[in-house]
């Protein structure tokens, strides 16, 4: 399974989604995990060296990486369709090196927030994912949502985005995501999570 996360909105929270995705299926469901991070910060293979100068047996590998040189990893993450190949995209869409990146794809991961602004990244990232790829199976993450906030736009922002995937529940904005780690998700953060990749990847993990 080759799962993409991306939006082309920056500070959505799709590194940190990558990581807890990582974390959550190679520690909690025991599937070969590798994690591609082409993000042009590269905090999660940041994340990834200062972890392994600290703990024992890193639980998945961590490959830095760019658009220009996926066509050189293409043939072996494909190779064991079984794995679960996570990539942490860059935060743009204006890069046709994008494309072989989109066909491959089977299943994107897209965390947004309920603002216009973000709302309207979204959909034309959605867009564009889907005339590269149209039977790609899309989620669409409500991250970092804050309590007791009214969102005025949030029923209307559901209907679009419905159109080209499915919405999962909402990701609470909590501190405790600072803590997190490519070896280790705190425990106050799994009631949290747990139930969202239950809803993404329940089926996958039957079939795999």
């Amino acid at each position: 399974m080759i799962c993409l996360f991306g939006n082309q909105k920056g500070g959505v929270g799709k590194s940190t989604l990558t990581v807890l995705s990582g974390n959550y299926l190679s520690l909690a469901k025991d599937w070969p995990v590798t994690i591609i991070d082409m993000d042009y910060q590269q905090s999660i293979s940041q994340k990834y060296e200062k972890a392994k100068v600290l703990e024992n047996d890193e639980p998945y590998e961590v490959l830095p990486a760019n658009l220009e040189s996926f066509s050189v990893l293409s043939p072996i993450l494909t190779k064991n369709k079984k794995d679960a190949i996570l990539i942490d995209l860059p935060g743009k869409l204006d890069d046709d090196g994008l494309i072989p990146v989109f066909k491959c794809a089977d299943l994107v991961i897209c965390p947004f927030t309920y603002d216009e602004f973000t709302f309207e990244s979204t959909v034309l990232f959605a867009v564009v994912l889907k005339k590269v790829n149209p039977k790609v199976d899309v989620v669409f993450i409500p991250n970092r949502i804050k309590a007791n906030v009214k969102f005025e736009i949030m029923s209307e922002v559901n209907e679009q985005l419905s159109r080209f995937g499915r919405l999962t529940t909402a990701i609470p904005d909590r501190i405790d995501f600072q803590r997190i780690s490519t070896f280790h998700t705190p425990l106050s953060l799994d009631a949290v999570i747990n139930p969202v990749f239950e809803e993404i990847f329940a089926d996958r993990l039957w079939k795999k």
